[in-house]
């Protein structure tokens, strides 16, 4: 999609680490952030390990020093003359066995983590509340769609206040696609930490399924030289503002953070995962719990943007909610909330299905696509015919379905794509299943 959007993210961009009192974390933790990094991943030179654990070439060199101080790392006496004439490390025995004590604890390790108060910075820095979205903008986003009037209107408000918004209408009307057009039209880019740190436990929270990374292009030698001067903390990455996406899955564990007692390691949560960026449930309603009770996981953080997670050890802390959450359900709202959920939702949109004239623009859009040519009297024959048996109730996704319906009744025939009354009959069938008591 070519969008002209204007990107500032390096005007919020974290701060550059010049010391390493700048990382906020203890050297206790660094070191064994080193040590098991080291261990698990098997790099020897500063370079890749200053790569590994997300901090410039100087500060890695004085945790090294740092390691090799205590009789935890030694010089392996070997030069490499593939990399710079690099000096190689590895664990000494003494080493090994407090990386290994340090993994008893927890697997963790790799990136540095950002200690969660500093987060609570850069957060702030970025905030999804804080875009600048335009009409052109979201208009652009959802250009492939056809909608109904003035609903741009009332989405681009609710949008760009990135306050929560509930889209309700009968089902195949495009409120996925509307939801997924929301989030493109954000465009810009912010800085997601590989992790948080809190209390001493590590919260992984970079999710490669959630979060897509800007990658810049450049040669080995700036890639080394950004690395030991860098422009910003590297312990973040430039990603695309997140999107998380769920739908009948959700629950409310989905929600808190997911501890693994195996290896001893926390994960994000869902919405942790989507700070900055947009938190779509889809399908509201079908979900194992009750709509109420997920509203209800929401209601706070909306209001007052921070969450509230608990560790293993039942300790309670604040995560910033900086999230757009946008709700989606085939449902009436007054059947499935209560009036005080409706109130703290700030933006009601219903989408509804097309009119007549919005229909047949669909379809034919949808059928040049499909390669179907188009025949009067087959369109004349659903309108007049069939239409009349659903109560001229038009839906979004009937074009797409009947158009497929009717590409695969030619293949199975052996004749070109057509459309006739026939096979508009034919295709109909599958669209609505007829009423009848099936006899055991």
């Amino acid at each position: 999609m070519n969008m002209q959007v204007t990107d500032n993210s390096t005007a919020f961009a974290p701060p550059a680490l010049r010391k390493l009192t700048d990382t906020g974390l203890t050297p206790v933790m660094m070191r064994d952030i080193v040590l098991k990094t080291i261990f698990r991943k098997n790099v020897e030179q500063i370079s890749e390990i200053a790569k590994a654990v997300c901090l410039p070439i100087p500060l890695t060199t004085e945790l090294i020093d740092m390691l090799r101080d205590q009789n935890l790392l030694q010089a392996t006496g070997t030069l490499h003359a593939t990399s710079s004439s690099e000096m190689g490390f590895q664990l000494t025995d003494g080493g090994k066995a407090r990386a290994l004590d340090a993994l008893s604890q927890s697997e963790y390790y790799g990136a540095m983590p950002v200690p969660l108060e500093d987060y609570k910075v850069q957060v702030k820095r970025q905030s999804i509340r804080d875009i600048k979205l335009t009409r052109d903008m979201l208009e652009a986003s959802m250009g492939h769609l056809i909608l109904p009037d003035g609903l741009i209107d009332q989405l681009g408000p609710a949008v760009g206040s990135g306050r929560s918004v509930l889209m309700y209408g009968p089902p195949g009307n495009g409120k996925s696609s509307i939801a997924e057009g929301i989030r493109a039209a954000m465009g810009d880019n912010i800085y997601v930490p590989h992790a948080l740190a809190y209390a001493g436990q590590v919260i992984t929270v970079f999710d490669p399924i959630v979060h897509s990374p800007i990658m810049a292009t450049e040669t080995p030698e700036q890639t080394s030289l950004r690395r030991a001067s860098s422009k910003f903390d590297t312990r973040y990455l430039l990603c695309q503002r997140p999107t998380v996406m769920t739908g009948g899955e959700l629950n409310l564990s989905m929600l808190d953070l997911n501890y693994n007692a195996v290896s001893r390691t926390y994960q994000a949560s869902l919405q942790l995962k989507s700070t900055g960026g947009v938190f779509i449930v889809d399908d509201l309603g079908r979900q194992e719990e009750p709509p109420q009770a997920l509203i209800n996981r929401w209601i706070v953080p909306m209001e007052v943007n921070y969450d509230i997670l608990a560790l293993q050890s039942g300790e309670k802390f604040e995560v910033p909610f900086d999230t757009l959450v946008v709700f989606s359900t085939n449902f009436h709202p007054n059947e499935i909330f209560d009036q005080a959920a409706l109130r703290r939702i700030f933006f009601k949109v219903k989408i509804d299905g097309p009119n007549q004239e919005q229909f047949l623009k669909i379809f034919a859009m949808v059928a040049k696509k499909k390669g179907v040519p188009l025949d009067e009297a087959s369109l004349i024959h659903m309108l007049k015919k069939k239409y009349p048996t659903i109560d001229n109730i038009y839906a979004n996704y009937h074009p797409v379905f009947l158009c497929d319906q009717i590409k695969a009744i030619c293949e199975f025939e052996g004749i070109p794509y057509q459309m006739t009354p026939d096979f508009i009959d034919r295709a109909w069938e599958n669209l609505y299943v007829r009423e009848e008591k099936i006899v055991h």
